[in-house]
């Protein structure tokens, strides 16, 4: 174990306890994680999506030229 864990921990349970305000508590963190992956995935979902997008509007060109098609 660290030397410093112990204090850390300490540290953190008066974050919990609202007893400091210099750092968050367990449960911001936490949401902060979530909300990091959540942010991370929809990055994801979304490049998929204009990937997807450009796909579909080059199919629907017949002429191949980029400029769009009137139906």
């Amino acid at each position: 174990m660290h030397h410093e864990a112990p204090r850390n921990w300490i540290r953190q349970a008066e974050a919990d306890a609202g007893e400091r305000t210099d750092r968050p508590t367990s449960e911001m963190a936490e949401e902060n994680r979530r909300l990091r992956r959540e942010v991370t995935e929809l990055r994801r979902a979304n490049e998929i999506l204009k990937a997807a997008s450009a796909y579909f509007a080059a199919e629907l060109d017949p002429t191949g030229d980029g400029h769009d098609v009137h139906l």
